[in-house]
């Protein structure tokens, strides 16, 4: 969750789908709306994070293309300034990036790989120091015929990094060794074949995650062992439990703040579900569906104050924002900005 006194939103957009690169908003901190106030250039980014450097917050970008690359930017002032020309990930379609213990990590998506840039004091990334590639596939004959990587992520206690990897179904925990940036498979948690993990979420205490599958739309419940570096799973909780008719393609988990729900968007039928977690995290269950606003949402984050939902609906080209019953999780539609070919909103 970002800082509740942010004031703006950075927007990702496909540019090769008539998207704008970054398109900046300013948010209304009382009704949450966004109103755009201007664009920074970028090629495809699909995926936005914010770092922290000697002179200011930095935004980077991945541009999701062949050969790869990603962006920075200062974003001290109110005109973002870019800290040097795009950096290549030696990967195909990175599709997610993080920052941890000083270096950027993305997950290039066709090339089935991390790849770790070290940092520059200023924030600008630097050529790769590593790029661990992944091995394996899975019995889907189109999408998991080799590995994937979907999300990179440290853990909450930032002793690990975690890799969800789609066409292998499996998360990988690795090492990271800040002085060198060499990055080490630590310990592999397989999913059920099939399963496309996507990306994962973690509960606030730290002590279990949930894994969103692509490929079949369930959420797995797992144990976090962060002493261990140990992922393992407990349950596995289907969206629909009831069945749905036509194509399913879940993208984006979302835990709230007091660990008491948890969203999941899913593309094929256009919809945000909602599961309430109990008091341990380790149990969840759906609660109900409701419209997403648009169509094909990619990304779904909550605003600065933990009371709102923001849904990227790449097909429909807009950013759709929520207000969340306290009581029962569930989101009432609440406005919409136009952003074609939407695909992630990061507020800073």
């Amino acid at each position: 969750m970002a800082d509740s006194g942010a004031e703006r939103a950075f927007i990702g957009s496909f540019t090769s789908e008539g998207g704008r690169g970054i398109v900046l908003a300013a948010l209304d901190p009382d009704s949450g709306a966004l109103t755009a106030t201007g664009v920074v250039e970028a090629v495809d980014p699909s995926y936005l994070a914010l770092g922290l450097a000697a002179g200011g917050p930095v935004l980077y970008a991945v541009s999701e293309t062949e050969p790869g690359a990603v962006t920075a930017h200062d974003i001290a002032a109110p005109v973002p300034r870019p800290l040097g020309a795009p950096v290549p990930v030696d990967g195909d379609h990175p599709t997610h990036l993080s920052l941890s213990r000083g270096h950027l990590l993305t997950a290039n998506y066709g090339s089935g790989s991390v790849s770790v840039l070290p940092l520059a004091d200023d924030g600008t990334p630097r050529p790769p120091a590593t790029v661990l590639r992944h091995r394996g596939s899975g019995p889907h004959p189109d999408r998991q015929r080799a590995p994937h990587a979907h999300q990179v992520l440290p853990d909450p206690s930032g002793r690990w990094v975690l890799a969800v990897d789609l066409g292998t179904d499996a998360v990988r925990v690795l090492a990271l060794d800040p002085a060198t940036g060499a990055l080490t498979v630590h310990a592999e948690t397989a999913l059920p074949p099939g399963t496309g993990p996507r990306h994962l979420a973690f509960h606030p205490s730290g002590r279990h995650a949930y894994v969103l599958g692509e490929l079949r739309p369930v959420v797995t419940v797992c144990r976090w062992d962060a002493a261990a570096g140990a992922l393992e799973p407990v349950a596995e909780v289907p969206l629909f439990p009831d069945g749905v008719e036509g194509p399913v393609s879940p993208s984006a988990p979302v835990v709230s703040p007091d660990g008491r729900f948890l969203w999941a968007a899913e593309r094929g039928t256009d919809t945000i579900v909602v599961l309430a977690l109990d008091a341990t995290g380790e149990r969840a269950h759906v609660v109900t569906s409701v419209p997403c606003g648009g169509r094909w949402p990619r990304d779904l984050v909550l605003g600065p104050t933990g009371t709102r939902l923001y849904a990227a609906n790449q097909h429909s080209g807009d950013v759709t924002w929520f207000d969340l019953d306290t009581a029962t999780g569930v989101p009432r539609r609440a406005g919409s900005l136009a952003v074609p070919a939407a695909s992630t909103v990061l507020f800073a």
